[in-house]
Formats: structure tokens, C-alpha cells, sequence
């Protein structure tokens, strides 16, 4: 803790759970901030939103305000964020369901589909931004219009269905501005049997 004072001395921050490789807390924090700065393994919870229409099984896909620090402007899963230090996955989903998009529920109706372990390093708005993260992910069966959601403006711009296909192929040929891994796609693909 004395390192985290050090760095951020009377200022507000988001603290993390350092983690180890299967996402369990070390019993350390760090602040966001340093955590991508420094790339330090931390967690987050990704909610992929579905319906089903006319036969055909939807996605929904945020698109990132250009605001953002990592992706901005891209088309993203349909709600994730970092987990607190102290918080745990389902609680930390639950929250940015209703943060992101204005939905309300209790975790129950999520559907665990797998965890996902990955790094990587690229530059945004002029400074490095490292990722290292342990994410469980989740799919949630909802069938509510685009303009029904409503989005905080500061992280999200716009929501969009997308057939599932469709978005795979998509990302696949990057025919859309994206941050979206095929490793997670078919993550989702298989737990929720859509073939």
C-alpha cells in the first residue's frame, strides 16, 4: 500500500486486485492507472448481449466513446469493465450492465461461458497503454430495442444488433472498426452451443 500512496498522494483513484494467473487476488492493489501503465495482471468481466430474432441469434455490440483511453471508436462487447479491488466478477458485471447501458438485474440470468487471459501493448492518445488481464465471460439472453438502453455517453456512443454470423464474419475480416478477440467469439459460440 505504501507504493500506491506514493504514486497517488490525496488523489481519488480506481484501485485494482493484482491478481495471479488464474485470476485469483494476491491480496495487493495497484491503481488503473499504473496497472496499464505498467501492464499488471488484473480482472475484468465481459457481458455479451443476446436475443433472438425471426430465427436468427443477435448480438449487441457497444461501440466505445472516442473518449476512451484503449480502442476508442470501436465496436466492443456489449458491456465490460474492471473489477474493483475487494469486488468479485458477477457483482462488477452487474454494475456495468446497469452503468453502461441502464440494465437492471441481479446476476442471476448471466451465463458463464469461460475465462480469458491475455496482454498486449499499443499506443493511444499519444501514451503506451500495456493490458493484462484474467476476464471471465458472461452471455445474457435479452431481447430489448437498441433505443431502449440507455447509454452512459462517456463510455459508450451507440449500440447495434448484429447477427451473430454476421459479427463473426465481421471481425474475422475486419469489415468493422473493432477490439473484439475470435477467441472470445468462440468462447461464446461453444457455451451457448450456437453452431
Amino acid at each position: 500500500m505504501k507504493r500506491i500512496q506514493s504514486y497517488w498522494r490525496g488523489a481519488e483513484m480506481e484501485l485494482l486486485d493484482i491478481v495471479d494467473e488464474k485470476g485469483n487476488p494476491t491480496g495487493e492493489t495497484v491503481p488503473r492507472e499504473v496497472a496499464h501503465r505498467e501492464g499488471i495482471r488484473h480482472r475484468t468481466a465481459h457481458v455479451w448481449i443476446f436475443r433472438r430474432r425471426g430465427g436468427v441469434v443477435q448480438i449487441l455490440l457497444q461501440k466505445r466513446s472516442d473518449n476512451k483511453d484503449s480502442d476508442p471508436g470501436c465496436y466492443d462487447i456489449s458491456s465490460a469493465g474492471h473489477i474493483p479491488a475487494g469486488s468479485d466478477y458477477i457483482p462488477s458485471a452487474v454494475r456495468e450492465l446497469k452503468e453502461e447501458l441502464g440494465v437492471d438485474m441481479n446476476g442471476d440470468e448471466l451465463i458463464y461461458c469461460g475465462q480469458r487471459r491475455f496482454r498486449f501493448e499499443r499506443e493511444f492518445h499519444g501514451s503506451m497503454f500495456l493490458d493484462n488481464q484474467v476476464s471471465n465471460v458472461y452471455a445474457l439472453w435479452l431481447d430489448r430495442e437498441e433505443e431502449a438502453f440507455v447509454l452512459q455517453e462517456e463510455e459508450v456512443s451507440e449500440v447495434r444488433w448484429m447477427d451473430f454470423a454476421d459479427c463473426v464474419s465481421a471481425v474475422r475480416e475486419n469489415r468493422i472498426s473493432h477490439c473484439i478477440y475470435m477467441e472470445e467469439l468462440e468462447l461464446l459460440k461453444n457455451a451457448l452451443h450456437l453452431h
